[in-house]
């Protein structure tokens, strides 16, 4: 049992905590609101062609790519490719290619069901994922 003290300053901490944790970023959402369609639509844009980008690299590379429309990630099967463990994949890919990717299974309570499938973002510099890109060509030999 917690000391009396020690009870109201954890209850004052959670309640700043619960009704705070937003307010740094309030001026930087003050700003994108006064930002313009135009700003948006090129960000979208942008973000739709990292993703073609690496959807088109991936798919050069042997994986068998899922489709997406609204991400910061690309989701891979990656059987096509000889493999059907992530976590394993993942770990050999930046001694195999230089490239890291996310083992999916991390995100599933039920073992197994992400196994196959990995991850990889597009949220990158345009030479970062071409590098990336060119590196995972590696894995299709």
């Amino acid at each position: 049992v917690r000391p009396p003290a020690t009870q109201a300053a954890v209850r004052t901490t959670k309640q700043f905590l619960t009704y705070v944790n937003g307010a740094p970023f309030q001026p930087a959402v003050a700003v994108g609101l006064g930002l313009g369609d135009d700003y948006f639509s090129s960000f979208r844009d942008d973000l739709q062609a990292k993703r073609d980008l690496v959807r088109e690299g991936l798919i050069t590379a042997g994986f068998d790519v899922h489709p997406c429309a609204a991400t910061y990630f690309v989701t891979a099967d990656i059987r096509p490719l000889g493999a059907s463990h992530g976590l394993s994949f993942c770990h050999a890919m930046p001694d195999r290619c230089g490239v890291v990717a996310i083992p999916s299974a991390v995100f599933y309570t039920t073992p197994g069901v992400g196994d196959p499938y990995v991850r990889f973002a597009v949220c990158k510099r345009d030479e970062v994922l071409n590098e990336a890109m060119a590196r995972l060509k590696s894995l299709a030999s």
